[in-house]
């Protein structure tokens, strides 16, 4: 369900990031990004409080928004789960985490390519979704944040070649660096902007 028009009306900006592959690091098999299931191969990625600090120091919120079908698959318990979210508000300036724990055949709105997560926090925080930006590493995460309206920040890596976004940058600084940009436009150029880039 989108936001309500009260939420779309609202000044307050977020900056949504998916977890695995932009906040910690995952491993690839056969090519493809495989994300933890034990706490134990959970490692967070370098350096990534000072550049979240940025964020919150900017005014906005710092939500992460991630898939984890591992749950529903059985390959991924709860506990293990809360776990590895624990170290993320422990070790992170994160305002709140939204987890779809479901698989594709279950056919929720949550799931990303889906903006399922974006609208839940926007209706609860009073976020304007087109003032706020999104970082991933799939196509699902830009996708998703395009269906919200948000813009999209794309981490390059070796199995997201081809991918549609707004921005692709190497890593987290970079986006950094495109978020301070962005936030020094006026409000009325951000359709503007995204049209001539793409």
């Amino acid at each position: 369900m989108a936001p309500s028009k009260k939420s779309a009306d609202t000044t307050r900006r977020a900056v949504f990031l998916d977890r695995d592959g932009v906040l910690n690091k995952v491993n690839l098999e056969d090519g493809k990004p495989a994300s933890p299931t034990k706490i134990e191969q959970f490692h967070l990625l370098p350096d990534l409080k000072k550049w979240l600090q940025f964020f919150k120091d900017k005014g906005l919120m710092v939500i992460v928004i991630t898939n984890q079908p591992e749950v529903r698959r059985g390959l991924l318990k709860a506990n293990e789960l809360e776990k590895m979210h624990l170290i993320l508000r422990e070790k992170l300036p994160v305002d709140e985490i939204i987890v779809c724990p479901h698989d594709d055949r279950d056919g929720c709105e949550c799931r990303k390519p889906k903006p399922g997560m974006l609208y839940r926090a926007a209706s609860r925080f009073g976020i304007d979704l087109q003032g706020s930006f999104i970082i991933g590493d799939s196509w699902k995460d830009m996708e998703a944040g395009t269906a919200a309206g948000c813009r999209t920040i794309l981490i390059d890596k070796p199995y997201n070649q081809g991918v549609k976004n707004d921005y692709r940058v190497k890593n987290i600084e970079e986006a950094v660096g495109v978020v301070k940009r962005c936030l020094d436009l006026p409000r009325e150029r951000i359709t503007t902007e995204r049209d001539e880039r793409n």
